[in-house]
């Protein structure tokens, strides 16, 4: 696939479960994508895993001892799962170890965990997640129902930026309550 062809790789063309997938890998600070959070028989899982790797949106690394192995590689030994910088992009969501490179945070390419610096993650300016949080700091807030039509998003891909990406990841103070005749409504305050 093209370096243009990864890029292009946008939430419109991933399935539910990819989604998932990203999206957990992606809220772990080493980028694992294990353990996964989708049940998934044997032979879906190594089609969504193959599809996320062909796209460049998940890479190969060599595993640690306490990483869920992929596969075995006679050259390279126990092999595991890690998000890429493309995985972010695709989901919208700044990613940390760019920002160690431009900081000088380190990176241990054995583990691909790294020491971050000490500043809090950003969001890109006009990506999906920045729009979502201007939606919800409005007043009126947004519904599961709202955000799902605006942005062409399952349920559970709206709850799992919410809690991930804007309060696990961002720190973002998200409430939410029940308004009659409108449903549960968040709010970023």
């Amino acid at each position: 696939m093209t370096a243009a062809g990864t890029e292009g790789a946008n939430m419109a063309q991933l399935s539910d479960s990819q989604l998932v997938v990203l999206s957990a890998a992606c809220r772990r600070d080493d980028r694992s994508v294990y353990p996964l959070t989708i049940k998934l028989s044997g032979g879906a899982v190594a089609k969504v895993l193959g599809s996320l790797l062909n796209k460049g949106l998940i890479k190969e690394v060599q595993a640690g001892r306490e990483d869920t192995v992929w596969r075995e590689d006679k050259k390279r030994g126990r092999i595991t799962l890690r998000a890429t910088p493309a995985a972010f992009k695709a989901l919208s969501i700044e990613d940390d170890t760019s920002a160690d490179a431009a900081t000088g945070g380190s990176t241990d390419t054995a583990t691909g965990k790294g020491s971050k610096p000490a500043d809090t993650p950003r969001t890109r300016a006009g990506s999906k997640q920045a729009q979502l949080i201007e939606m919800l700091k409005r007043p009126g807030g947004a519904t599961i129902d709202e955000i799902m039509v605006t942005y062409k998003w399952q349920s559970h891909t709206v709850r799992g930026v919410i809690a991930g990406a804007l309060k696990k990841k961002l720190g973002l103070n998200v409430t939410s309550e029940k308004i009659d005749g409108r449903g549960r409504v968040y709010r970023i305050v």
